[in-house]
């Protein structure tokens, strides 16, 4: 074990392979097994127990009972099995009883993003890879190999399906996907999506025009239920060369294994909200 500047409680277990950056704090009861690498300040509360090989960056923050880098929950794999374990960035928050798990392969770690703030109870798993400044709610879940973009909010409960993704900037209410989600969207009802995330647009910086030509697309293409193929090459036209979220929308699209969750048509209102249009407000 290397340390500097370090705090460790006396009932800490800490494995002489972990690495410890300056101002690392680990609380009462905690176990650090294996190779790990905690970066400058981090502070794990009591009670946390993390398995190597893994990583967690400077200024996270880690409560009681979280579990990080545990195997994966995979009969085919085996305790002691090679893993490339796991990697949680920077300044995040990991709250009580959270869980994440390590890799099934020995080459690319279940990754986690920077300010990333995981609320109690809420899962990443097994090969899974998070984005930068995603919220997942209490109970939230991520299956093995999922794929959620940066600054996606998924609220208490919410659940994506292994193998499946979440684009940019959108934000998933108490629902389970089982398809993927196209950026910038607003999902309400299982795999289903009811508009577009408008303020987490505006709060992400984006100009009126592009978040405007986002929310014609949604009600032209999206909502319209188009072919996959006509969805790209219509989104690609009404991008290139003009709007970067339009082309990401159709290469997002053009790489989706799972299908993608369809737009709420006018009038379905047993699916989406009582005005059903592209003007949902992220707020509410």
């Amino acid at each position: 074990m290397t340390a500097t500047t370090t705090g460790i409680h006396p009932t800490a277990i800490v494995s002489d392979e972990a690495e410890l950056g300056d101002g690392v704090e680990i609380g009462a009861y905690c176990i650090v097994r294996g190779r790990v690498r905690l970066g400058d300040g981090v502070r794990l509360i009591s009670h946390v127990c993390v398995d190597g090989p893994g990583e967690i960056g400077a200024g996270t923050v880690v409560f009681p009972f979280a579990s990080l880098g545990a195997p994966a929950q995979d009969r085919k794999l085996g305790l002691g099995d090679i893993s490339a374990g796991f990697v949680i960035g920077e300044q995040g928050i990991i709250r009580e009883y959270v869980s994440v798990h390590s890799a099934t392969n020995d080459q690319t770690p279940t990754t986690i993003g920077d300010r990333v703030f995981m609320m109690c109870t809420s899962h990443v798993g097994h090969d899974a890879r998070v984005g930068d400044d995603v919220i997942l709610v209490n109970g939230a879940l991520i299956g093995g190999h999922a794929v959620v973009g940066d600054q996606v909010n998924m609220s208490g409960h919410s659940a994506l399906h292994q193998h499946c993704r979440i684009g940019r900037l959108s934000m998933i209410s108490g629902v389970v996907f089982s398809m993927d989600v196209l950026p910038f969207s607003m999902a309400t009802h299982r795999n289903r999506i009811a508009g577009v995330n408008l303020v987490g647009m505006r709060r992400a910086g984006m100009d009126r025009s592009e978040i405007q030509a986002v929310r014609e697309a949604f009600r032209d293409l999206v909502r319209n239920g188009l072919m996959r193929q006509d969805l790209i090459s219509e989104l690609r036209a009404r991008g290139e060369g003009r709007f970067p979220a339009l082309i990401e929308m159709a290469e997002f699209a053009e790489g989706a294994k799972r299908g993608l969750a369809p737009g709420v048509r006018k009038g379905k209102r047993d699916l989406g909200s009582a005005e059903d249009d592209a003007d949902v407000d992220s707020s509410a």
